[in-house]
C-alpha cells in the first residue's frame, strides 16, 4: 500500500506532536486494514491542505500504538479526535466526510474578525442589524436558503458592494461551507466595506437545525 500523505504520530512522538502543539490537532485513529479509513483519506488530505498553518492533521495507527489506543479508549476505526492545549476537545467514530471533520475542528481554529457564527447571526438578525446574503448559484438558493436571505452570486458581490451597503443592515455573506465567502469578506473589509461571513456557511446553518426557506430569489433593488 502506498504511504499516506498524512503524517503518522506514534507513542513516542504523541506528546511532542499533539499534546504540546500550539495549533489544534485533528487525529485519525486508523489501521492499515481498515476499509472506511481508506474511504475518508481523500477528504482528510483535502482538509489537511485547507487547514495548513491553522491546524494539524495527523494519523495514529492503532496496531502500532496499542497502549495509546487503550488509554484513549479507541473502540473502532476510524475514530477522530480533536486536541487543543494538550486536552481532548472532541471526538467521534466513523467514516466522517470533509464537512463533518471541518465542523469538528472549526470551533478551535483562529477566528477571522469578519466571522459570524450561527448563534451570533440569529441575535443580530432578531435585532434587525444584519441581512444574510446567499452567494451560491440560483439552483442551490431555490432548493434551500436562510429565511429572508438576499441572493447575489459570489462573482457579482465586489461590483455591487455599494448596493449591499444601501440596505441599511450589515451584510453577512454565506456560501456552502464558508471558505469562499471568508476570503471575499476579508478582502472587502480591507477595501472599506464592513461585510461579514457566516462561519461554516449554509452547512453550519443546516447542522444547527435552523429553519430554511425554499423558492427562487427576488431581485435586489438598485
Amino acid at each position: 500500500m502506498a504511504p499516506s500523505a498524512i503524517p503518522y504520530v506514534d507513542e513516542q512522538s504523541f506528546e511532542r506532536e499533539i499534546l504540546k502543539s500550539e495549533l489544534p490537532v485533528l487525529v485519525e485513529f486508523s489501521a492499515v486494514w481498515c476499509g472506511p479509513c481508506k474511504q475518508v483519506e481523500p477528504d482528510l488530505i483535502a482538509l489537511m491542505h485547507e487547514l495548513e498553518g491553522k491546524a494539524k492533521v495527523v494519523k495514529v495507527d492503532v496496531d502500532k500504538c496499542p497502549a495509546l489506543a487503550q488509554e484513549l479508549q479507541i473502540k473502532s476505526v476510524p475514530t477522530f479526535m480533536v486536541f487543543k492545549g494538550g486536552r481532548i476537545a472532541g471526538g467521534q467514530p466513523g467514516a466522517l466526510r470533509r464537512a463533518q471533520l471541518r465542523a469538528m475542528i472549526e470551533p478551535f481554529l483562529p477566528r477571522s474578525e469578519s466571522a459570524v457564527r450561527v448563534e451570533e447571526f440569529l441575535k443580530l438578525a432578531q435585532a434587525g442589524r444584519v441581512v444574510a446574503v446567499d452567494t451560491r448559484d440560483v439552483q442551490s438558493f431555490t432548493r434551500a436558503h436562510i429565511p429572508g436571505a438576499l441572493h447575489l452570486p459570489l462573482a457579482d458581490i465586489a461590483a455591487k458592494a455599494d448596493m449591499l451597503m444601501a440596505t441599511g443592515r450589515a451584510a453577512v455573506l454565506y456560501c456552502r461551507a464558508g471558505t469562499e465567502t471568508k476570503a471575499l469578506a476579508e478582502k472587502l473589509a480591507e477595501e472599506g466595506y464592513p461585510v461579514a461571513f457566516l462561519e461554516g456557511g449554509f452547512l453550519s446553518w443546516e447542522v444547527s437545525g435552523q429553519p430554511i426557506e425554499r423558492g427562487a430569489p427576488e431581485p435586489i433593488a438598485n
